[in-house]
């Protein structure tokens, strides 16, 4: 055992992006995140994923300029701590191991209900409790990341790889049938779903907040860092292409989408109103054997992203424990793979607990599914806050290459992040209006420790000068100057 994040080889661009897009789980994105807009803008929703991805840009932006400059396992851990300082580094980090945490635990719950819905419509009458597909993808998903991180990466594209490429056809047929008149209820293609519509800007506005969430997730590639080849060119290239490549699609699904169910009020009420809208188009548009292949890329989706998810969280967790904060057993690797394998049994076994106790206290799969992952978008909003100012003070400073011009996109994305945060928290019912709270409980914790330890910041700001230096960074002057 070791306490050095490594690979038998480095991975490659392609690599690293799979995790992004894998925690972010386009296919039950897709599949989950557009009848709730249609419900609030109507025929607007391909608009409001538009302007989403806009937002999306500004906060990635923060992401893609820090890790030209540094990279390391844990991420904001690392971005913050050396710009900003370890205590800030700690707290921001703490943050978002508080997401990847609540992901793990929601995508295993989501892998439940898929299983669930495609063994139903086989035909199979009793699959079991819920609870039991999730557990058994929690042991599946902690044994994957244990080895190479190839693997992993692998896993994902092909998972990933299949679901896009269903969706893609689905899009495709959809578009034609509209375009050619041969629609099953009389689509038509309409490009008027990009203009407002009929609904209000502050309606768009808000709805993008939702659309936002399909993105949550695209910075994983960052805890990459150590064990990726040149990871100052290919992990900024990694986010950026996470973002572009999934809001391409995203726009094109969504498009898709709502043509497929049609433009008018009848069309937008049933978009609005499906609880699977992929599975139901491919079924109306292809044929049943589709619709079960679609429901089928739904499962693989949500384990995939419960896969990223402990890649995630687990080096988040190695991180920390190996710069002082936890038990030094959660820093060991194995000395074969490389992998983080006390760390992710750790954060494997946490997330199973937690979805048990749902299950016992007698919680639905999809209000676990949407519970922790209100939380866990919640507490990515504070650590992507944390990022953008940790590339403003960067900017600031002048000890990069950074243009101070282009201080007002990380300040626009940092406007944005508080604009989602305060419609996530208000005008919420219970229990959505518990989860503010409990996000805020999480992050005092974090300030808590960074505050009343003292000698543990000091600790984690000797680690940090001593790891990025190892990698090439500029952070040691950073965090010399601030710890």
């Amino acid at each position: 055992m070791s306490d050095q994040l490594r690979t038998p080889r480095k991975l490659r661009l392609w690599e690293a992006l799979a995790l992004s897009v894998g925690l972010m789980g386009p296919t039950l994105a897709m599949g989950l995140n557009g009848a709730g807009i249609a419900a609030t803008v109507g025929k607007s929703v391909p608009l409001v994923f538009l302007l989403g991805l806009l937002g999306v840009g500004l906060i990635g932006y923060g992401f893609w300029r820090l890790t030209q400059h540094f990279n390391h396992a844990g991420s904001v851990y690392a971005l913050a701590g050396a710009t900003i300082g370890p205590r800030a580094g700690f707290f921001g980090g703490f943050a978002l191991l508080g997401t990847y945490l609540m992901f793990l635990t929601c995508t295993l719950a989501a892998t439940g209900v898929f299983m669930h819905a495609f063994l139903s419509a086989l035909g199979l009458r009793s699959a079991g409790p819920w609870v039991a597909v999730a557990l058994v993808s929690a042991a599946g998903v902690t044994a994957l990341n244990n080895r190479d991180g190839r693997v992993t990466a692998r896993t994902l594209l092909v998972v990933e790889g299949v679901g896009i490429l269903a969706m893609l056809v689905l899009a495709a047929v959809v578009m034609g049938r509209t375009a050619t008149g041969t629609a099953p209820g009389r689509q038509t293609f309409d490009l008027s779903v990009f203009t407002m519509g009929g609904t209000t800007v502050g309606a768009v506005m808000t709805a993008t907040v939702f659309a936002f969430l399909s993105w949550a997730g695209f910075e994983a590639c960052a805890s990459l860092g150590e064990e990726t080849a040149d990871p100052r060119r290919n992990i900024p290239r990694a986010l950026a292409g996470s973002v572009i490549l999934t809001g391409i699609l995203f726009v094109v699904m969504m498009f898709a989408q709502t043509i497929g169910f049609g433009t008018d009020p009848r069309g937008v009420a049933a978009f609005g109103s499906a609880e699977s809208a992929l599975s139901t188009l491919s079924t109306q548009y292809i044929g049943t054997w589709f619709g079960l292949v679609v429901a089928f890329t739904a499962v693989a989706s949500a384990f995939a992203s419960a896969l990223s998810s402990s890649a995630a969280a687990a080096r988040i967790v190695f991180a920390l424990a190996r710069d002082g904060f936890g038990p030094r057993a959660l820093a060991r690797t194995d000395a074969r793979t490389g992998a983080p394998t006390t760390a992710l049994r750790a954060v494997g076994a946490f997330s199973g607990a937690v979805t048990l106790v749902m299950y016992i206290v007698g919680a639905a799969a999809f209000d676990t599914y949407y519970w922790y992952a209100t939380i866990g978008v919640l507490c990515a909003l504070v650590a992507y806050a944390v990022a953008g100012v940790g590339v403003i003070v960067f900017t600031l400073s002048g000890r990069g290459s950074i243009p101070r011009r282009e201080l007002v996109i990380p300040v626009a994305g940092i406007g944005y992040l508080a604009f989602v945060f305060f419609k996530q928290s208000t005008g919420q019912t219970a229990p959505y209006t518990y989860f503010p709270w409990i996000v805020a409980a999480w992050c005092l914790i974090g300030v808590a420790i960074v505050l009343l330890a003292p000698s543990l910041a000091q600790r984690i700001g000797a680690r940090l000068t001593g790891e990025l230096t190892d990698t090439g960074s500029l952070a040691d002057e950073a965090v010399k100057a601030r710890s």
